[in-house]
């Protein structure tokens, strides 16, 4: 078992042999250690740290300030490894580097291979085993990346972990829908309106959680709740899959979950029928039609979150 284990996602916490570590309070030290986590890939000349967390200084107190928190944390953290001898930080006369050799546990590690094994994958065709990491992967995030620093590096980390966390979150949604655990659809829903109230997607998956677990009542609710968060968030209506979808609710008229993408594969409506024979099919195409509808929104609202996604890692690189 690692010796170290460290905590960026909420308040920082480092733990030798499950004993917290309680000498971390300072901010800048906090600072320092978490930008080198983050960034661990590589070395960080000692003059940039110095100027990005002490840039209000001048370069001589600034590289002062380094010093003092490097010797902080180094003392705080132990010179090297119970078990390996390896030290967790790298130290040399120009840079400082957090070493990839080193014996430690970063939940922020984890939490990033587990959203890269299932990137792309929609939370419906997730097997159990995936479901069940992205459940711990989930419970890993205890709050925002470091909470409490405001720098503006680590806003932007920020800003990108939590869009992962959300959509971690919203693959859990689907997969409870498709297997019929509607109640844990459900908590998950909450989890992600928690940190972005008018996110309108959640909002319809957890209409049709609330009516398939057989409370259309709640389902309603939800919709109320969707219409005030978009109204006072966005100052915007609902979509018209979400409408739809509403309507639907509201005549009791919601036979299944939302289709999933093979269903979109079908022959045209007529083809091969009389007249008299598609006729009687229309109430379930409209039906088909609706919850198509939903899913093509659902579509739109993804496509929205993953360009404004890739405008902020655009923004960051510049």
């Amino acid at each position: 078992m690692t010796a170290i284990s460290i905590h960026l996602l909420g308040k920082l916490c480092v733990r030798r042999n499950e004993q917290v570590i309680g000498c971390l309070d300072g901010c800048k030290m906090q600072e320092l250690f978490g930008y080198l986590l983050l960034y661990r890939d590589r070395p960080h000349p000692r003059e940039t740290l110095a100027g990005l967390l002490w840039g209000d200084t001048s370069v001589a107190q600034s590289k002062k300030y380094l010093r003092q928190s490097l010797w902080q944390l180094q003392t705080a953290l132990g010179t090297q490894s119970q078990t390996t001898n390896a030290p967790l930080l790298l130290v040399a006369p120009d840079w400082i580097q957090v070493n990839q050799q080193g014996e430690f546990w970063l939940d922020l590690e984890i939490f990033e291979q587990i959203y890269a094994q299932v990137s792309g994958m929609p939370g419906r065709q997730l097997n159990a085993q995936r479901a069940q990491a992205l459940h711990g992967a989930v419970r890993l995030y205890k709050g925002d990346l470091l909470e409490g620093c405001y720098q503006d590096w680590c806003l932007y980390e920020r800003e990108r972990l939590q869009g992962m966390y959300l959509a971690m979150l919203d693959k859990l949604v689907g997969y409870s829908e498709a297997h019929g655990d509607y109640e844990a659809g459900l908590e998950y829903g909450m989890r992600i309106l928690r940190q972005d109230r008018a996110r309108e997607r959640t909002h319809r998956q957890m209409m049709r959680l609330h009516y398939l677990a057989g409370d259309r009542t709640g389902a309603l609710h939800q919709y109320e709740r969707c219409v005030a968060a978009l109204h006072e968030e966005l100052q915007v209506k609902p979509a018209q899959g979400t409408v739809a979808l509403y309507e639907q609710i509201r005549a009791d008229q919601l036979i299944s979950p939302a289709p999933k993408a093979n269903e979109l594969d079908r022959e045209p409506l007529g083809a091969g029928r009389t007249l008299e024979q598609t006729t009687v099919r229309l109430p379930e195409v409209l039906d088909r039609l609706t919850r198509l509808q939903g899913i093509l929104a659902d579509a739109q609202s993804q496509v929205r979150e993953d360009i404004q996604a890739i405008k902020l890692l655009l923004n960051h690189r510049c």
